[in-house]
């Protein structure tokens, strides 16, 4: 059977158009991740998938059935909003039972159902308080419970870690992935956090205007981004600018403000030329402060900044034309370099990404 198979979906609201013939597939039982930037179009592309909106153009199937054909009930979508959608006066059995209820499912089912359904978020002993009596964690583990309670064949999360606070969030994370492994239940999620969908997806589509930007793994997206926008979204990186000199089978030297740079080409991505303009991206943990004298790229910079992170700290560090670049070192390898110092930094030629600048948005 197929997955989720959306191919030319294209959605306007009066002159704006907020998806532009998104073709995108979905493995059954995946973790997917939607990410990108509030108006992006992630959050309509899932409605479309919902059946909360209607696309001009494509085609949207799941399991080879034609999804546009059928209407919101006979999906078989669970969703689970950004605000819960709880209702107040309901207890958080009644929340859950609601739609079965609609649906004129048993008595005996729907017990049967709802306490699965609360047990697998670990909320079967507050089954009888309201929404209010609960905090914001167990309010979405209720939605979450709403959504699973009918088996659904699809559940789509629109951004429903984003009233967390951050160490809720990063609970909250674990235990729907962990859920997710023991159902294996095909699960589309929306986020503008790439921390989020980094640490929890199987793989991520990028989206930006309406577009998708790149589809990968995590790991993809962040060791082989396909343009800077992708590399500067999905994690944090230094972009340098310049022309190419010359290219030696993989490894490309750069023309640039800090003289010439050697990197390596995206894997499967575009092929540059001697005079093309390209990006270089280096990551911060990529960089090494006092590197190997046989280390092809050497900067040289002042330590303008640091910023405390645990085990690692972020310096920041301005190289001669005035850029600022960022670098992490490791508390206790060696000394501390002061503000003002002046820094010798290096990368490996692999740790470099060239992009061409024609593929940069």
């Amino acid at each position: 059977m197929g997955g989720l198979v959306m191919t030319g979906i294209r959605k306007t609201y009066g002159a704006v158009t907020a998806l532009h013939d998104v073709s995108l597939t979905v493995n059954e039982g995946e973790l997917f991740f939607l990410l990108g930037p509030s108006g992006c179009g992630k959050t309509t592309l899932l409605r479309v998938i919902a059946g909360l909106a209607v696309p001009e153009a494509g085609t949207v199937t799941f399991r080879d059935r034609d999804l546009l054909a059928l209407p919101i009930e006979r999906r078989n979508v669970g969703i689970v909003f950004q605000n819960y959608a709880l209702w107040p006066h309901l207890t958080v059995f009644e929340n859950v039972a609601y739609g079965l209820r609609m649906r004129s499912v048993e008595r005996a089912e729907m017990e049967r159902r709802v306490g699965e359904a609360l047990a697998m978020v670990e909320m079967g002993s507050l089954a009888g308080r309201r929404p209010a009596e609960l905090s914001g964690g167990q309010q979405q583990r209720v939605a979450l419970a709403r959504a699973l309670v009918y088996a659904p064949e699809i559940v789509l999360l629109d951004e429903p870690l984003s009233n967390l606070d951050a160490k809720l969030r990063k609970e909250m994370r674990r235990e729907i992935r962990l859920l997710h492994e023991r159902l294996r239940v095909t699960m589309i999620y929306v986020t503008h956090d790439q921390e989020e969908a980094a640490s929890m997806a199987e793989r991520i589509a990028l989206m930006r205007d309406g577009r998708l930007v790149q589809v990968g793994t995590p790991q993809e997206m962040y060791r082989s981004p396909a343009s800077v926008y992708a590399a500067e979204f999905f994690g944090r990186c230094n972009t340098l600018r310049g022309t190419v000199e010359r290219v030696d089978r993989d490894v490309v030297a750069v023309s640039c403000e800090t003289g010439t740079l050697r990197g390596m080409l995206v894997a499967g991505g575009p092929a540059v030329a001697t005079g093309d303009p390209v990006a270089l991206v280096v990551r911060p943990e990529d960089f090494r402060i006092d590197p190997p004298g046989d280390c092809p790229n050497v900067l040289h910079a002042v330590l303008r900044e640091r910023e405390f992170n645990g085990a690692m700290e972020t310096l920041t560090a301005e190289l001669r034309s005035g850029r600022r670049i960022a670098l992490l070192a490791l508390h206790g390898a060696g000394a501390a370099p002061a503000i003002g110092d002046t820094l010798t930094i290096g990368a490996s030629a692999d740790a470099v990404r060239v992009i061409p600048s024609r593929e940069a948005p």
